[in-house]
């Protein structure tokens, strides 16, 4: 199939990587991002950190700088994608213009789940620019705020509040912290980090209600009432499908894309936090992922894609996130592991290793300053990526030398 014009609906990490990308791999045809803000591609994790705390005026961090992608000739359009006509291969968009296309690159990302309970709209969300002005503002104003969710982004915004010394509780309905993507042990350690920092965490908590009170708001449990001057929700993503949907593409908690991140339609492919894809090191296993380094790399990988290469993704889940003054990393996929194997970094910190049933090590995670933990996460990752086998031992051991196990 002969590239003229590429389409990419999507302009965050994974659709502005993809521009990039395009370029530097020697594409010479149209490029067109169209992506429903108005800023160029920005990176997302300093919304929660840095656009809450710093004490300027924050604004959106661009992907590489803020001209660079008019430099390499990419055209930016600032609408709304309302369908696909795939017969046609056509995009059409909120503002009238339809845009033809030789390929089409989704990466529609996802977006912030909403609270289902009478009184949802008074709690803030986190997923744009816009919306981290929101909470820089109503909790710069605050001087208590409530977190609804114990995941990354409840817990990073508790963090970035409690570094500007307002009262935080953190509520959340599961019986522990981070569920869904730490393994038990460090999210106890970041968990008696909050605490120690005076973050009220209450788990096991159902809620009932919000209601506006003349000093702020007031938020019903089943575990009694909490007062605060600003609620925050941060209860996961979900995937924003619906286009892709009702072009009739295949959708299963995300859009279903093979290894080269290709939809059932062999003109549109899929990439970041939308995607459904199979892991050649994890037997084919599905995931969907929503984390920066994915996005970066599947905007990369589907550039190569679209130029003729093959080679199925195969990049290793990793993500990081950054409280206080420590960071916690995740890279593999731990659930694939059966047994654990610590390791004591010293100073606070320390890993966990995930090995299979054949031991190998398919996971490794870490938490502690960046100082201690960096280079043995980049380790830990060679090592999988090779499907190494050390023992426990090995792994335990401080004075075992990572790199020797390679």
């Amino acid at each position: 199939m002969v590239l003229n014009v590429i389409v990419i609906v999507g302009a965050g990490e994974a659709g502005g990587r993809a521009a990039v990308a395009l370029r530097a791999a020697g594409f010479a045809g149209r490029i067109v991002l169209v992506g429903e803000e108005a800023h160029a591609p920005y990176e997302r994790p300093p919304l929660s950190k840095a656009a809450i705390t710093d004490p300027a005026t924050p604004a959106p961090v661009i992907i590489g700088d803020g001209g660079r992608l008019t430099e390499l000739g990419v055209e930016q359009m600032a609408a709304a994608a309302l369908a696909i006509d795939r017969s046609a291969r056509r995009v059409e968009l909120a503002d009238g213009r339809r845009l033809g296309y030789d390929a089409l690159v989704l990466a529609t990302g996802a977006r912030a789940r909403a609270l289902t309970l009478p009184g949802a709209e008074l709690a803030l969300t986190l997923r744009s620019f816009e919306d981290a002005l929101r909470l820089r503002e109503a909790i710069h104003a605050a001087s208590r705020v409530l977190v609804v969710g114990g995941g990354f982004i409840g817990l990073e915004l508790a963090a970035s509040a409690r570094t500007l010394r307002r009262e935080v509780t953190v509520l959340e309905a599961d019986t522990r912290l981070l569920r869904r993507s730490t393994p038990e042990p460090l999210a106890a350690a970041l968990e008696a980090r909050h605490a120690a920092e005076g973050v009220e965490i209450v788990k096991g908590v159902r809620l009932e209600r919000i209601e506006a009170t003349a000093g702020g708001v007031v938020l019903h449990t089943d575990a009694g009432a909490y007062e605060a001057d600003a609620v925050v929700a941060g209860i996961g993503a979900a995937p924003r499908v619906e286009l892709a949907q009702a072009a009739g593409l295949q959708v299963d908690n995300g859009i279903v894309v093979d290894g080269a991140l290709r939809t059932g339609d062999p003109a549109i492919y899929a990439i970041g936090d939308c995607a459904n894809f199979p892991h050649p090191l994890f037997g084919g296993r599905r995931l969907r992922l929503e984390a920066w380094r994915n996005a970066f790399d599947q905007g990369a990988h589907v550039a190569k894609a679209l130029l003729g290469e093959t080679e199925p993704f195969a990049a290793l889940p990793w993500f990081w996130s950054d409280q206080y003054d420590i960071m916690l990393q995740m890279v593999g996929l731990a659930e694939a592991g059966v047994s654990v194997t610590r390791r004591d970094l010293g100073g606070g910190a320390q890993m966990l290793f995930h090995l299979d049933a054949q031991g190998r090590l398919v996971a490794a995670g870490a938490l502690g300053a960046i100082e201690k933990t960096a280079r043995e996460i980049k380790l830990a990752e060679r090592l999988i990526v090779r499907g190494a086998a050390p023992t426990p031992a090995a792994l335990a051991d401080p004075m075992t030398n990572l790199k020797k196990l390679l």
